[in-house]
């Protein structure tokens, strides 16, 4: 039901109320027995021991759990120990954070308020919020936090903070008069009081319209209980990788035993090797990999005011598309600042951030003296008495004052406290004014009439009266006005002066506030604000903005050049984000914008087909921002959506990525997100991005390396068993490899830095497999290598040794991880192993160094002789070992630089 345009007969009618008595306790009851007690639906919850459970469902899991089996079957305890650790590890993390996921409607639950003043039995009484029911008379006052829908019929300044409802950054004046008007979006419903809004100024009484699932904040928590969580592409790679993974080993590992038994091998020894080869193929380390490169990956993201909630999700922004980012706070400053002036004839530009009281007013490009300026003082001063917000400012621990300009605070309305900032800026405070002028009355602002004023009296004892508001309103009001420091009649010539500046404010999205005054005759009285508010003289106009954050510019156009589409979505109205939007660099001249009330009208298929032309959505509601982000997803991008406010938790769960504001997000946004931006800025969303990207690259770098060493262990035993050969490692030996030289290097390569081009390329494909872009020719390429110089130097050795198969084996071994240890420098880069410094990652380097010790201590301490079949080499073997090993990744690097080099100068002699 239209309750915004119902009147308060037909409202009282409708409810079945009565606004002198309220309700009486009978049917207080017999509503709540109908409509339910005032809270929102819990939803189906999973138990703990059920989710823990579901989080070894994995594919990848089952896999490493097999693998866990057959080192068992080796009597590889050590071995089957930690992959249980990893597994159960991993189990634990993603439990973790899910139950964390589930929170998210017991935060929405705690924003309706414990208490609400209400009109029972004519008595007014406080009752818990749980317990009222559509059709209660309720009282609100500055500081409540409404616990119902509300339709007002009496508002006394009444000021309702909904940003977290409709994104809005200024609150809104509410009124009391029905709206004839259809399709009304909430942000302009201004005789509604919402659930989950707070008070900010004034007072009023309403009726209960809406409780429970039925208010706009039910709906939303509706939305979020029916929207599904998606799995991200990394999700969906290391499936499909585990998948190839055990198809391979299982292959090989029957080809394997085949041949070597077909070549006369014992069975048993077959089996062993087989088995070893299976272990190998699958790289258990690699979840335990990806959850350190991604923690790694956090850790970093922290340092940078990014606070990741799901550790997969961190991957999902390196293939980000699109950023739909809420305006306000995050693109923007979320404080109100002045940033023109017109008076007297004149126009001032006011530099300065936030509420710091400090910047400079300039004319035509000049830093101007403000205490020659009457006029503009005049404004200034009248701004700040007219006024009742105050600009607080932090304490340390110690109780000394914080000078950074982030640590100002308005205590009151942003609008009047801009127009504080501003005045201080001119070197006026609290007490220096209140040295000269006493406040005498005050009549309030009023959503009716749009004015407040003040009558004060000065030093010399004579009254005036000071008239703030609306600027249409104020001009219909004077008489005259101040101009170039006098006073004149406000002729038509002048009236549409002021009006052209008005317009030109407009045109920059600015809010503006006018200000007025009329000296009061002594033994003049002004009983109303009727009587106060007449024959006015206007003194000035200012103009504020919430101002975009100076960094965010520069974050938009790397976002551009990476791939990445920017898209502002917001409550506040069209104009003023259209020219925030240009003004970043998000919207073009020729852009598009829609509005909630167009979205509307339009299906999800009609929005599909321009979604993607569209960079400004104002004015929208909850819904809408489920439907832009859904239309984004089915036109193939992959979307992060910003926001703070429970209007935005759907949306922020159903996007690919859902990213909170963690100074002013709501619980509800933060439990519903996988990010949390700790500093509110957008430009941390850029940092994270880079992160992103850079953690995928290495979990890529980990695959590489770890494969293409596999590939090589495997070919050495496959190419050895066909060829009749003896067996050139033995089963101790590939699980050592595996385990020791594998592992260390693939850890450090979690930890690299990312390339420099790396937000100079497109964003990657969602449906991009885990070897695109040319990785599974670079793995068989080089374990085809790997493997071909282990054999090359295990049959040069076995040839001049061949009563010593242990010396060649050891040869082989020592090759083989030597050849591994080389080629992980080739696995930094995506071009060639000379394309980076390789001392750059120093835990890459140490890795390699303790790698080798390990190896050495292998071959040359006697105990560990026996038990991993090896000996002692001499100089000769080890020339032999270093040649062989260093041409997979030395040699063949040389000649893939050169050949590139060589094209670089075709294409130059060419063009």
């Amino acid at each position: 039901m239209d309750w915004y345009r119902k009147k308060e007969e037909e409202l009282e009618k409708e409810l079945g109320t009565n606004y002198e008595n309220g309700l009486t306790e009978k049917e207080v009851n017999k509503r709540l027995k109908h409509f339910g007690a005032n809270k929102l639906d819990e939803g189906k919850k999973i138990s703990n021991l059920a989710l823990f459970i579901s989080q070894f469902k994995d594919f990848m899991v089952l896999v490493l759990l097999v693998a866990t089996f057959i080192s068992g079957l080796l009597g590889e305890y050590i071995d089957a120990i930690t992959i249980m650790f990893i597994v159960l590890l991993n189990g634990i993390l993603g439990f973790v954070q899910e139950r964390k996921a589930e929170k998210s409607l017991d935060a929405l639950k705690e924003l309706s308020a414990p208490q609400m003043n209400v009109l029972r039995n004519g008595i007014w009484v406080k009752i818990l919020s749980s317990q009222v029911v559509p059709g209660d008379i309720v009282k609100l006052k500055s500081g409540d936090r409404v616990g119902a829908d509300i339709r007002l019929f009496s508002a006394n300044g009444l000021s309702i903070e909904e940003s977290s409802l409709t994104g809005e950054s200024v609150p809104v004046q509410k009124q009391t008069t029905a709206i004839e008007k259809d399709a009304v979006e909430i942000g302009d419903q201004k005789n509604i009081a919402f659930m989950g809004t707070m008070v900010t100024q004034g007072n009023g009484i309403g009726a209960v319209i809406a409780t429970g699932m039925s208010t706009e904040m039910g709906k939303i928590a509706h939305l979020l209980q029916t929207t599904e969580s998606l799995e991200t592409p990394l999700q969906r790679r290391l499936e499909q990788l585990g998948k190839i993974l055990i198809i391979i080993a299982l292959i090989l590992t029957a080809m394997v035993v085949l041949a070597g038994v077909l070549q006369g091998h014992d069975l048993y020894t077959m089996f062993l090797s087989g088995v070893s080869l299976a272990v190998a193929a699958i790289p258990e380390g690699l979840p335990a990999i990806v959850t350190v490169a991604l923690a790694l990956g956090v850790q970093r993201m922290i340092k940078r005011k990014a606070i990741v909630r799901k550790l997969p999700a961190v991957e999902t922004l390196g293939c980000a598309t699109v950023i739909c980012s809420d305006k306000t706070g995050t693109l923007t400053q979320n404080n109100m600042t002045v940033t023109q002036v017109w008076s007297g004839g004149k126009n001032w530009k006011v530099s300065g951030n936030g509420y710091a009281p400090e910047g400079d007013f300039s004319a035509n490009g000049k830093v101007v003296d403000v205490k020659r300026e009457k006029a503009l003082m005049q404004l200034l001063s009248y701004s700040m008495l007219c006024n009742n917000a105050k600009l607080v400012q932090k304490t340390d621990k110690k109780g000394l004052l914080r000078k950074e300009e982030k640590n100002y605070m308005i205590d009151g309305d942003p609008t009047e406290g801009a127009l504080v900032v501003a005045g201080m800026k001119a070197g006026y405070n609290e007490e220096t004014l209140a040295e000269h002028f006493e406040r005498i009355h005050e009549f309030p602002f009023d959503s009716t009439r749009k004015m407040m004023s003040v009558i004060v009296q000065d030093a010399g004892g004579r009254r005036f009266v000071v008239t703030k508001g609306a600027p249409d309103v104020i001009l219909s009001q004077c008489n005259s006005l101040m101009y170039q420091n006098n006073k004149e009649a406000l002729t038509p010539k002048r009236k549409a002066e002021v009006e052209a500046t008005l317009t030109k404010m407009a045109n920059y999205a600015l809010r503006t506030i006018a200000v007025a005054y009329k000296p009061l005759n002594k033994g003049e009285k002004c009983q109303t604000a009727f009587e106060a508010e007449r024959n006015l003289t206007l003194v000035g106009i200012q103009g504020m903005i919430d101002p975009p954050r100076p960094e965010v510019i520069d974050s938009v156009r790397e976002c551009r050049e990476a791939g990445i589409k920017t898209v502002m979505i917001t409550g506040d109205h069209q104009l003023t984000a259209c020219a925030i939007a240009q003004e970043i660099g998000i919207m073009s001249k020729y852009g598009q914008s829609l509005t909630g009330k167009e979205l509307s009208k339009m299906s999800t298929e009609e929005l599909v087909e321009v979604v993607d032309d569209v960079d400004v959505y104002a004015r929208v509601s909850p819904e809408h921002k489920l439907k832009i982000v859904k239309a984004l997803q089915k036109k193939g991008h992959v979307v992060a959506m910003t926001g703070d406010g429970v209007n935005d938790a759907p949306a922020i769960k159903a996007a690919n990525i859902g990213i909170a504001m963690g100074i002013t997000g709501t619980d509800v946004a933060k439990e519903a997100s996988s990010l949390i931006l700790s500093d509110d800025n957008f430009a941390t969303i850029k940092d994270a991005i880079k992160e992103g990207r850079n953690i995928y690259e290495n979990i890529r770098k980990f695959i590489r390396y770890m494969l293409a060493s596999n590939v090589g262990e495997i070919l050495v035993m496959l190419i050895a068993m066909i060829l009749g050969m003896p067996l050139p490692l033995v089963a101790i030996q590939i699980l050592w490899i595996n385990l020791v030289t594998d592992g260390l290097p693939a850890l450090a390569l979690g930890m690299d830095q990312a390339e420099g081009d790396v937000m100079k390329r497109k964003p990657r494909s969602q449906f991009e497999g885990v070897f695109a872009r040319g990785l599974a020719w670079k793995i068989i390429s080089r374990g085809f290598m790997i493997g071909i110089v282990t054999l090359a130097a295990f049959w040069i050795t076995f040839q001049g040794h061949p009563d010593e198969l242990i010396r060649a084996q050891t040869v082989a071994f020592v090759t083989l991880v030597m050849a591994q240890l080389i080629h992980v420098f080739d696995c930094r880069s995506e071009y060639s192993v000379y394309h980076r410094n390789p001392f750059e990652n120093r835990y890459l380097v140490v890795a390699v160094i303790l790698s080798t010790l390990l190896m050495l201590v292998v071959i040359y301490f006697p105990p560990l002789q026996t038990i991993f079949h090896t000996v002692a080499l001499d100089t000769r073997e080890w020339l032999l070992v270093l040649g062989m090993a260093a041409i997979p990744t030395v040699v063949l690097g040389g000649f893939q630089l050169f050949k590139k080099s060589e094209k670089k100068e075709d294409a130059i002699s060419n063009s």
